[in-house]
């Protein structure tokens, strides 16, 4: 089986939702530091465009987004199971919480108290990306007390549902469940000044980040970009063709389609040809001169597909 591949950076939150997720896994994988800002040379020929972080690779199959990348780690990798005594059904619906309204109220509250102090690029490129067009950052840090507010009463549901004694938020052993939820709170104490302070208000959740931090992230081992081309290089996809006969869209196998994230972040659309399509995942093929052929994947929920 070829090598797990992640391409991320140190302070993402999202790779720490993956990195999490090989931890509990106690998988190997291979580190490709990727910078934080476009333009991306050395990811942009596995992904077709698609910037956001991470992607994991594995041969010539890419895929793109969390959601996609923990699906398909579960699905080679089932044991130990990300859902321990729990559906997979019930996490997922999770996640629209935690990668959704969670998320957004994170990213505002510490791109707001940063408004003044985060290298401009950065702050312009993140707001833009997660925020929209029209986001206004010295507004949303004018409106930090109501933004923190709600925070605290996210955080309290969190709080709430360890304080039964359980040492994972749902159950004995970690799962998805605390795969979502410790990024956030890893992006709210290592990203905002804030976020200790905070924090400390939430005691079964504070015991409960220190379990989750001992569980590590795997076996890592580095590996320079041009090498990670080189294995897409000398790879072919094994991802099967084949498309759901009941897909709403009426996507059949080989149509040209175009894939974007939902919303306005400003996104370039990944062109290819379709290869795979089911109900949670799709998948196209598209060629590029520095490595030739690769399959790349992404989630049907939070992405437009566009048959051409």
């Amino acid at each position: 089986m070829s090598d797990v591949i992640l391409h991320h950076y140190p302070q993402s939150p999202v790779s720490e939702k993956v990195r999490l997720g090989l931890g509990i896994k106690a998988l190997p994988w291979r580190s490709v530091l990727i910078p934080r800002l476009p333009p991306k040379p050395d990811l942009i020929p596995l992904t077709g465009g698609y910037r956001r972080t991470p992607v994991m690779q594995i041969g010539a199959d890419v895929f793109c987004d969390s959601q996609c990348i923990l699906r398909e780690l579960e699905r080679r990798f089932p044991a130990p199971s990300f859902h321990p005594g729990t559906s997979p059904g019930t996490d997922w619906g999770l996640s629209r919480w935690t990668d959704g309204e969670l998320f957004t109220l994170a990213i505002k509250v510490v791109l707001g108290a940063g408004a003044e102090s985060l290298p401009a690029d950065f702050a312009q490129d993140r707001s833009r990306l997660y925020l929209g067009p029209e986001s206004d950052l010295m507004a949303i840090k004018t409106d930090l007390p109501h933004l923190v507010g709600q925070l605290r009463g996210h955080l309290g549901w969190m709080d709430d549902g360890l304080s039964t004694g359980m040492p994972f938020m749902t159950g004995e052993r970690p799962g998805l469940g605390d795969i979502l939820c410790y990024y956030l709170i890893w992006f709210l104490r290592g990203r905002w000044s804030g976020g200790p302070e905070l924090l400390s208000d939430f005691a079964f959740l504070v015991s409960w980040e220190e379990r989750i931090r001992q569980i590590g992230h795997g076996r890592p081992s580095d590996l320079e970009a041009n090498d990670a081309l080189a294995v897409a290089k000398r790879s072919d996809p094994k991802t099967p063709e084949t498309v759901d006969p009941l897909d709403p869209q009426n996507l059949t196998k080989g149509v040209r389609v175009t894939i974007s994230p939902e919303g306005d972040g400003g996104d370039p659309d990944v062109e290819g040809q379709l290869h795979f399509a089911d109900r949670y995942s799709i998948a196209i093929l598209r060629d590029d001169p520095r490595i030739g052929t690769v399959c790349v994947h992404f989630p049907r929920v939070g992405y437009r597909i566009t048959a051409h």
